[in-house]
């Protein structure tokens, strides 16, 4: 049975409400300043059967996920028309944990906590920008906490990113200036490069479609301390 197959019969279960009862646990430590494969690590368990992954990381030997959480989380993604129904920059986050350090450097990737105790992650990987704000307290909020993300740029195949010149001064991910992508007065529909036919998009919100056949409720508690962020919680699914 091909993994497609696999995801597809595992998103029909999800929508059945047979296991709505079941919620989705999460845990996430991530070294946001420097490598930490030894520490970095994403775990998940949910209400599908062998959709988890106990303490993934990056393999430094394949370049890989251990234990393929890269996929594994995918049926918690989208719903079985391929919906949004969870946010795809949280999704991305979670990813960093077993990714090569290069990830970081190369998705110009922030993290910081503010006085009052909110934290946001920002990042860009091929082309989309992505932003993620907790509440005072250091809790995401799902359905419709604040999750962001905007199209500022487009990636060729074995190159960098190329950033538009309205995001960056000199088109590379490292340059992004995050106040230009945050506002919805920036100039969107734009060639992200010469020749391309990528344009720039709104900022828009990175949550659960409206049409959506289910989404996911509760609060993930982070925290920010000597460059170790940290992510737990539960998530309910919600049939709408």
């Amino acid at each position: 049975m091909t993994r497609k197959l696999v995801m597809l019969l595992a998103l029909a279960v999800l929508v059945t409400g047979a296991v709505f009862a079941q919620d989705l646990r999460i845990d996430f430590q991530y070294n946001v300043a420097a490598a930490d494969p030894a520490n970095n690590q994403f775990t998940f368990r949910g209400p599908i059967r062998y959709m988890a992954a106990q303490r993934d990381q990056f393999d430094v030997t394949t370049g890989a996920s251990q234990k393929q959480s890269t996929w594994l989380f995918m049926p918690y993604l989208t719903d079985v028309r391929g919906t949004q129904a969870f946010p795809n920059g949280l999704r991305g986050l979670f990813l960093f944990a077993v990714s090569s350090d290069d990830l970081r450097v190369a998705d110009n990737f922030q993290a910081t906590r503010a006085a009052n105790g909110v934290i946001t992650v920002q990042y860009v990987h091929r082309g989309i920008a992505y932003r993620l704000v907790s509440d005072n307290q250091g809790r995401f909020v799902l359905p419709n906490g604040q999750f962001q993300r905007r199209v500022i740029g487009h990636i060729a195949a074995g190159a960098p990113q190329v950033i538009s010149r309205d995001f960056s001064s000199d088109g590379t991910a490292a340059t992004v200036n995050w106040a230009a992508v945050w506002n919805p007065a920036t100039r969107s529909g734009q060639p992200t490069a010469p020749g391309s036919t990528v344009r720039t998009g709104e900022l828009v919100n990175d949550v659960a479609a409206a049409d959506a056949l289910f989404s996911w409720r509760g609060q993930l508690q982070g925290s920010l301390e000597r460059n170790i962020l940290r992510i737990s919680g539960g998530l309910d699914v919600v049939g709408r």
